[in-house]
């Protein structure tokens, strides 16, 4: 069951969850129906899609600005190259919007900057617009940065969809959250809640005694070499609302079960011992670093060896199966139970993002 809605916005609006999905079908999108692409607003994939373009806007919020693996400004180009690259699509162009407060030091827009430039030369996507604005002290926590990418088709998905209709017989143009299958199995590309847990230790103050770091990566080059394999229906970047919010969207928009095992999720000893003692599930913490892959089974086993063979990739397993045989995201247990995995009300660990 959804939450309520409420008069006034809350931090559970933004978190990812049922809270944010309600503020959006009831407030968000309601006005702009007439307005709806070909593939965008209406099926809440994370990029629009206009023919054969696509194009991705996100806002980010995260606190601290600087946390161990990243910082304000590599989440920002990793967050819109990685929206971009789950559709299948080649990211070309980035623009920035920088808003600043009064007060700011000179020296952490420049160390930004400089993280800003490092991460575009890394995934090869410039950015070729922007906007800056400065607004009075207490305004605004300190900078938020605003990044909008442009993507289009090319050649590697393409080559994927005709592998996939060889193969199988199935059609698509984009990797949509709506296109699992009975059987397509589900794959993450390494460990779980990394990002969250590391940024949320580093922010909080507590003393894990451990070297945690982000995941916080650019995914396009990744994405690009398992295109090539063949057999790739969907992709996601599991931000907030983590792998829980992921699965819960793909088996409502794809009218499919998914059966998880809890044996195969990859989670660090470090982010479930942290996890455990703060009563934080990992499967609703955010990544930055990550793909949710579904796959025609036929495919699994190449695109998983590709995976491996990449820097990002090399903790790459399968988490699980699509499965008509189950109606909900259902997590079988080490024990031998199963409990449905819900998808998150709220963010247990915000601005993370």
């Amino acid at each position: 069951m959804q939450p309520p809605m409420t008069d006034r916005i809350n931090m559970m609006h933004g978190a990812g969850g049922e809270g944010m999905q309600k503020l959006l079908e009831e407030i968000i999108l309601a006005p702009l129906k007439d307005s709806r692409p070909e593939i965008g607003l209406e099926q809440l994939d994370d990029s629009g899609v206009m023919e054969d373009i696509v194009l991705t806007t996100d806002g980010h919020t995260v606190k601290p600005l600087f946390y161990p693996g990243g910082d304000i400004g590599k989440l920002a180009i990793c967050g819109t190259v990685n929206d971009i690259s789950a559709m299948g699509a080649e990211p070309v162009a980035l623009s920035l919007g920088i808003i600043m407060e009064d007060g700011l030091e000179i020296d952490v827009i420049k160390q930004v900057m400089e993280s800003i430039g490092e991460t575009c030369k890394e995934c090869g996507v410039p950015v070729i617009a922007g906007d800056t604005k400065v607004v009075e002290k207490g305004a605004i926590d300190k900078l938020m940065v605003t990044t909008s990418g442009i993507g289009r088709m090319h050649a590697i998905l393409e080559i994927n969809n005709e592998k996939l209709v060889a193969m199988t017989g199935r059609k698509q143009k984009w990797l949509q959250d709506c296109n699992l299958q009975d059987g397509d199995d589900i794959i993450i590309t390494g460990t779980i809640g990394d990002h969250g847990i590391a940024l949320m230790s580093f922010r909080e103050g507590y003393n894990f005694q451990t070297s945690l770091q982000s995941d916080n990566a650019p995914l396009n080059g990744l994405m690009n070499e398992i295109l090539a394999v063949g057999g790739i229906v969907a992709a996601k970047d599991p931000t907030r609302g983590g792998v829980a919010n992921t699965l819960n969207e793909w088996a409502s928009k794809s009218k499919i079960g998914i059966i998880v095992q809890e044996d195969d999720l990859p989670i660090n000893p470090q982010v479930k011992a942290a996890s455990d003692l703060l009563g934080i599930d990992p499967l609703e913490v955010g990544n930055e670093g990550k793909f949710i892959i579904g796959c025609a089974p036929e495919f699994t086993e190449q695109i998983l060896a590709t995976l491996k063979n990449h820097k990002y990739g090399k903790g790459a397993v399968i988490i699980g199966k699509a499965s008509a045989d189950v109606k909900r995201v259902v997590l079988e247990t080490s024990v031998g139970g199963r409990r449905i995995i819900e998808a998150p009300v709220g963010d247990p660990v915000p601005r993370i993002c």
